[in-house]
């Protein structure tokens, strides 16, 4: 998932007595592994949370084009440039699965794009930082959409069913996108010294960003607890972020690469690794827009949205004048 730090707007979670009999019987299908749907009775708080994170999730899915998008025109090879805009063009299909998702509950999709737009709406974190080199769609493929296949494949059991449903095939998806970034390392580190050198620097940089994909430990935080009792979130941060690292060091390892975390350490007696803090002081500079990447992100979508906007009249110019002529048929008749 590429959503990061959802607020639910529960100061606390209720308890069964404190609840109304809706929000009792509401809870009571949750527990029990129902799904909720559109046209459903739901708190308003579980409402307004789950358009945050599926919004936050596909604003996330539109901006992470950018930073692979810079390379498609200097991909080294026609069938590695046609494997990239495969991978873009999904992320932005996965984007309109969520807006679709997202509108479901009440929202409408102008609205979404004048939150991400105006810079009130988040995205996820990852795509603030640069891709220097060709190493780094590699490493994008295999850790970022590592990361996001982590948190994405719970969500196909989310309660809200149309967000559970659009998670069904963008998993599917995301895992060619991890395949294919791994491919690209994979024919890297049996390169040349430079090459291989190349790869190393790429993980060195993306690490710790993919580690902070997760999110701050979230044990103590209400939103949190509130999300995961919603069944929105199965869970928590650090849960999936333990099995990210068990996963990926043993892939960074027949790779060759060393992992830039001198506190990583197998334990055996947890049957996972120990590994070192994020610098969530990074992290919150580049949520708060302080990022390297954040202006230039945030100005070309803007940019793209300004140059869509004559084809987008002429759309909406031709559906009303389609609707007009269908109105006009029906009068004659």
């Amino acid at each position: 998932m590429y959503a990061q730090m959802v607020k639910t707007d529960a100061p606390r979670i209720k308890s069964r007595s404190e609840m109304d009999p809706r929000e009792r019987a509401f809870q009571e299908r949750i527990d029990a592994g129902q799904k909720i749907e559109p046209k459903e009775w739901m708190p308003e708080g579980y409402r307004r949370t789950l358009i945050r994170q599926i919004s936050q999730h596909a604003h996330s899915e539109i901006v992470g084009q950018l930073p692979e998008g810079n390379w498609i025109t200097r991909a080294p090879t026609l069938e590695r440039k046609a494997i990239l805009l495969a991978k873009v063009q999904d992320e932005a299909g996965h984007g309109l699965y969520l807006y679709c998702a997202a509108e479901t509950l009440g929202v409408s999709r102008d609205a979404l794009y004048d939150q991400l737009h105006s810079g009130k709406a988040k995205y996820s974190s990852i795509f603030n930082y640069p891709t220097l080199t060709w190493a780094d769609i590699g490493a994008i493929g295999w850790l970022v959409d590592g990361a996001a296949i982590m948190n994405q494949v719970p969500l196909q059991r989310c309660s809200y069913g149309p967000y559970a449903r659009a998670m069904v095939r963008i998993c599917k998806e995301e895992s060619f996108h991890q395949r294919q970034g791994y491919d690209i390392l994979m024919k890297m580190v049996k390169g040349t010294t430079a090459q291989k050198a190349m790869v190393q620097d790429a993980l060195d940089r993306w690490w710790w960003p993919s580690l902070m994909m997760f999110g701050p430990s979230d044990d103590a935080s209400v939103h949190s607890a509130q999300s995961m009792a919603w069944k929105i979130k199965q869970n928590s941060n650090d849960e999936l972020r333990q099995k990210f690292v068990d996963q990926t060091v043993p892939q960074a390892e027949y790779l060759g690469l060393t992992v830039p975390d001198p506190d990583l350490t197998w334990n055996e007696e947890k049957g996972g690794y120990d590994f070192g803090e994020p610098d969530w002081n990074e992290f919150f500079e580049v949520i708060a827009g302080n990022g390297p990447c954040n202006a230039e992100r945030l100005g070309a979508r803007r940019q793209a949205w300004d140059d869509g906007a004559w084809f987008r009249d002429g759309l909406t110019a031709h559906a009303e004048k389609a609707t007009a002529r269908r109105a006009r048929s029906v009068a004659a008749e």
